[in-house]
């Protein structure tokens, strides 16, 4: 098959046209005059053309691919073009010109996979391997598909101040950071994982820009709004006036990473933080427009991550067809698992401390624990109703970047819980049929940390470090500020070293038996679970009362089939009295399924049962 280009026209940025000439176009209402300033090949300054609305526009002989160009306002400062595809000198350095057509793809047989397929692996792409690279994650792909995962999920790679970063400080939404490799490299990595059978998912922030690199306040205020504020300060401006542009540069944004790059899904960060009081919103149109441009030519996966739980956003149609958005982060099953599995009670686990079987029994049946529910933590209702959502809606998981790198030393959940009690737990979440989401180390123990880690400097690396630590001084171990100067530094490399994946562990034996172990689920499920996803089923739950943490599901599809859980998460065995229908397709030890058969559990262990009607 002949390799083919794939290429995302904006009404923005520096685009190669066909004849060899490069349309430069920026969106700079403040501004009276804008420069375009070449700074290698045929350097000089040219001006822009200012057009109706704000735009400025050049079509330029004088610049080609690889030409490094930024952009002067009103003759006094110079900046990035914020659509910018590459910036090989980082956040405050020039712009690269980028042929996106030079990129050969092989892939295009490629669809992607259902989204009931999915079991996502979350990853910074910095930390997961030694080099760092998109290249070096390429190298690890056999290693995924040997570990049962079906799609990657980038933490976001647009570029940010400096060499390492989680992402989420991006202020270039179109580059991919440079540190991580060109944006070659990328699609190469893409390429490589759909040869594999892996689909690709990349974590995008719409809800602010980093504190660091970001010019638009200079000459595009309208970006944002005082109307509405977020813990970054004042909101971007999705429904205020002069917001049609910066609307439609969110959702090129989304489009580009779709088409230019053919990731597979976008997760979007944080959308609760996104203010827009208009109709359609910000979120409603963007997924409309996604929809409607990819149609049924490929499978693409849009996800949130949405405090707020608000169910509307992942409504089926009549069909059970994805109407918006496939699925939500679920941070109820991971809070409430979290308590069983800790005891914690501090911040929002509080909410979950009364009683924990109660509100994991709710989200294995409904989806949300929280559903219009007061939450104390949140000080009001938190909720809608997701009773009639599939299990496909919802995502779960036991770490993910935030719960782990948001504790102040970064702890995995292997060295906060007991050993029997996780395993239980992991063999409930990764054979329920709610997709599964695992944290890049999580599946071999790892005892590396993931810490918060930025490249800030001067005054703006002082205050984020005092920023971080200061957060937990509402923490009983942080009371003193000699405790909370143990807070490891987010700007210190030896702070983003020690949350690199530690890969010479799995040769210890502890780290080989959870690969092991992690393996053998997702081999089960894909055998005996992912054949009845996608079918509308009815879903029980029932709890033991009292100090008994005896667990009982039962997921009944619209085929007959019957999926059933029974668990106890404590540590006494407990009495089984059910009529006994079919020996177990998966037990945590065999002396489980012995003791089952015989009417009783012992303590943290799990079996599933299979029926078929």
């Amino acid at each position: 098959m002949a390799p083919m280009e794939r290429k995302h026209s904006m009404p923005f940025g520096a685009e190669l046209l066909s004849d060899g000439k490069v349309r430069f176009r920026l969106w700079a209402p403040n501004a009276k005059r804008v420069t375009l300033c070449l700074e290698n090949g045929r350097q000089g300054a040219y001006p822009l053309l200012p057009l109706d609305n704000g735009w400025f526009e050049r079509i330029s002989p004088e610049a080609t691919a690889g030409s490094l160009y930024r952009f002067k306002i009103d003759d006094k400062i110079e900046v990035p073009d914020p659509a910018s595809r590459f910036q090989p000198h980082d956040v405050h350095g020039p712009s690269e010109v980028v042929d996106s057509t030079v990129f050969q793809w092989s892939d295009e047989r490629w669809r992607g996979r259902r989204w009931e397929e999915a079991v996502i692996y979350e990853m910074h792409v910095g930390a997961f391997t030694p080099e760092g690279t998109f290249r070096g994650v390429e190298q690890k792909l056999d290693y995924l598909c040997s570990l049962g995962v079906t799609a990657v999920e980038l933490m976001p790679v647009a570029d940010f101040p400096g060499t390492r970063n989680w992402g989420y400080d991006g202020v270039l939404l179109f580059a991919p950071d440079s540190s991580y490799g060109r944006p070659e490299d990328l699609k190469q990595l893409v390429q490589a994982a759909h040869a594999k059978g892996l689909m690709m998912l990349l974590d995008v922030v719409y809800n602010h820009f980093g504190p660091e690199g970001n010019y638009l306040h200079q000459y595009a205020p309208q970006f944002f709004t005082n109307r509405h504020h977020t813990p970054w300060g004042d909101a971007i401006n999705f429904d205020g006036p002069e917001s049609r542009v910066v609307r439609d540069f969110f959702i090129h944004n989304a489009l580009y990473w779709l088409e230019e790059y053919n990731f597979d899904g976008l997760r979007l960060d944080a959308v609760h933080a996104i203010v827009d009081e208009s109709s359609p919103d910000i979120l409603t149109e963007l997924a409309q427009t996604v929809r409607e441009r990819f149609g049924s030519e490929r499978f693409v996966h849009l996800i949130v991550e949405n405090g707020d739980n608000t169910a509307r956003y992942l409504n089926r149609d009549q069909a059970g067809g994805v109407r918006l958005y496939d699925a939500q982060w679920n941070d109820d099953i991971h809070h409430c698992l979290h308590v069983l599995l800790t005891g914690e009670t501090d911040g929002y686990y509080a909410d979950y401390a009364p009683d924990p079987m109660r509100y994991l029994c709710r989200c294995l049946r409904e989806g949300f624990a929280y559903q219009g529910d007061y939450s104390e933590y949140h000080g009001k209702n938190r909720g809608e109703a997701s009773s009639h959502l599939p299990p496909s809606a919802f995502i779960s998981f036991l770490q993910n970047h935030d719960q782990v790198g948001n504790r102040a030393f970064g702890e995995r959940i292997a060295q906060l819980a007991d050993p029997r009690a996780l395993k239980a737990i992991v063999e409930i979440l990764f054979l329920a049929p709610p997709p599964p989401l695992i944290f890049m180390g999580e599946e071999f123990g790892a005892a590396s940390p993931f810490l918060f880690f930025c490249d800030f400097h001067g005054e703006l690396a002082a205050a984020v470090t005092n920023g971080r630590r200061s957060e937990f001084a509402r923490f009983t171990k942080f009371n003193s500020p000699e405790e909370r100067e143990s807070i490891p530094d987010p700007n210190a490399e030896c702070t983003y070293l020690r949350s690199k994946l530690n890969w010479d562990s799995l040769q210890d034996k502890v780290h080989a038996d959870w690969l092991n172990l992690y393996r053998e689920l997702l081999s089960v499920r894909q055998s005996k679970v992912a054949p009845h996803l996608g079918r509308s089923c009815v879903t029980r739950c029932d709890v033991s009362q009292g100090r008994e943490r005896k667990l009982s599901v039962d997921w009944i599809f619209a085929d007959g089939a019957h999926l059933e859980l029974r668990a106890n998460l404590g540590g006494k065995a407990v009495s089984m009295t059910e009529e006994q229908r079919t020996p177990p397709f998966y037990a945590s030890t065999p002396e489980a399924a012995t003791a089952f058969e015989n009417g009783s559990l012992p303590p943290w262990s799990v079996v599933w049962l299979e029926l078929i009607s």
